[in-house]
């Protein structure tokens, strides 16, 4: 019998498992990076003060990090050290990515061109619905043949915006007599937070002394906002940005669907907290409305806030909510049940509505079994939800509003929080942790790798109509 060396055995059996189930290796992929890096921060040279960090803290930073979700239940800007901020630095860059999608541009930077298998991988990062039912033919996202271009745009676009984010940070932050190696460093780290939408910071007090910097804030806005369209937005805007009508339904629907969302929830905040003294109500109409387009944009998964979340009107903290359950677009460092996820269900409701078999958009016909996915993605997020906020009220027994904004920021991978988080037991820190994982991996990723094998049904049963409604 030949001897099979080591290591082409593991390589065979990661073969196996990637053509047999990419849903369950992205989990494990995920899993192993939450491991390594909960590891690396409970090293003693990992923290400011030298000391081992508990591993309910190890592991929810870990989760954050890797998830892009920017809670934390240690102060962030003075817990760790240079090295530990550095590990927070090249997380929320893989974790903000895509591990497969870093994966593949590791692949192809090696090898200098891409298989099948890798394609694959890349495809699936840039659009889920190839993870539930495998490759597609629909043009919505990115085409197999371009996944090449694609992981080129991904890898280009993240250093160029956060360099361009950083170089408008930079100088601002020197203008406010901020040491020009601090300046630097934060610029970078500010930067990178905006883009993969984690929302930490690497001052003690936050944005506190940039609440009123409209510059320092709207380079943040441009980081969020760009980083919450996806990449295959961007790389829709690379190849062909004065030709709109040649952009696919997928980037005309995501982007339609985010302005809405975005001046819709700015609105809501003028509206509702306009008589707040503890937040927009002792300001003037055009600082108002800028806080709130700010407060809009980052509650769909930024996670940077210029006012403290537990001193919003319940009102409020519903829209808010809302709005970061919704999250941003698909294939983005955003988080939450994507945009067109939401669209495709108001699309159904409208064809519903007048009597249509058919949904369309923009011309086009899209088909029902995007729906199912659509529905499938909200009830297991719903679920997800109600799960973890059951289980947290019953460890804290803190109030309902509190804890379920900031499980629904934990699933959206959103990162703004009541300051329920840093007060939780280690069981409840778990729960958390948990529900984070849940909305960074995806559940519809998630319940396709639980499932056991796929099979067809080769048979159609007897038709019978429910009554619904």
């Amino acid at each position: 019998m030949q001897h099979i060396p080591w290591f082409e055995r593991i390589r065979d059996a990661v073969d196996g498992l990637v053509r047999s189930s990419p849903s369950r290796f992205a989990i494990l992929i995920f899993t192993a990076l939450i491991l390594l890096f909960t590891l690396l921060f409970s090293l003693p040279i990992a923290s400011a003060e030298g000391i081992v960090t508990s591993l309910h803290d190890a592991v929810f930073t870990a989760v954050s990090v890797i998830c892009v979700t920017g809670l934390s239940t240690v102060n962030m800007a003075t817990h760790w050290s240079p090295f530990g901020n550095a590990l927070v630095y090249i997380g929320v860059n893989i974790g903000g990515i895509g591990v497969l999608t870093l994966a593949s541009i590791m692949g192809m930077v090696i090898s200098r061109r891409l298989g099948l298998r890798a394609k694959l991988m890349a495809a699936s990062d840039s659009n889920p619905s190839r993870l539930h039912v495998g490759p597609v033919n629909e043009g919505q996202a990115v085409r197999l043949g371009e996944v090449g271009n694609l992981l080129v745009t991904v890898a280009i676009s993240a250093l160029v915006i956060e360099g361009v984010i950083a170089a408008l940070l930079f100088p601002r932050m020197l203008i406010d007599g901020v040491p020009v190696g601090e300046a630097l460093w934060d610029s970078l780290y500010y930067s990178a937070m905006a883009f993969t939408n984690t929302g930490f910071s690497p001052n003690p007090e936050g944005l506190d002394a940039f609440a009123n910097d409209y510059w320092f804030l709207g380079a943040l806005m441009i980081g969020v906002f760009l980083g919450s369209l996806g990449f295959p937005v961007i790389y829709a805007f690379a190849r062909g940005w004065r030709k709109p009508r040649r952009w696919s339904v997928h980037v005309k629907i995501t982007l339609v669907t985010t302005i809405i969302l975005m001046f819709a929830g700015m609105l809501l905040y003028i509206i509702l907290e306009f008589d707040n003294p503890k937040t927009f109500g002792g300001l003037g109409a055009g600082d108002t409305m800028f806080q709130s387009l700010f407060m809009s944009v980052m509650t769909r998964s930024g996670g940077f806030a210029t006012i403290n979340m537990d001193e919003l009107h319940g009102s409020s903290l519903l829209v808010s909510g809302m709005l970061m359950f919704i999250g941003g677009g698909s294939a983005s460092t955003a988080g939450g049940i994507k945009v067109t996820t939401l669209a495709v269900l108001f699309l159904a409701a409208f064809a519903e509505a007048r009597g249509r078999e058919s949904m369309e958009a923009f011309g086009r016909r899209i088909p029902r079994d995007i729906l199912r996915l659509s529905v499938s993605v909200v009830l297991w997020g719903a679920t997800t939800v109600a799960v973890s906020s059951i289980v947290i009220l019953q460890i804290s027994k803190a109030p309902l509003d509190m804890v379920l904004f900031d499980v629904i920021s934990a699933f959206a991978t959103c990162g703004l929080s009541t300051g329920l988080a840093q007060e939780l037991p280690p069981e409840g820190v778990y729960v958390l942790a948990a529900t984070m994982f849940m909305g960074r991996v995806g559940t519809v990723t998630l319940a396709a790798a639980l499932a056991a094998s796929q099979s067809r049904q080769l048979f159609k049963r007897p038709e019978e109509r429910p009554i619904v409604g």
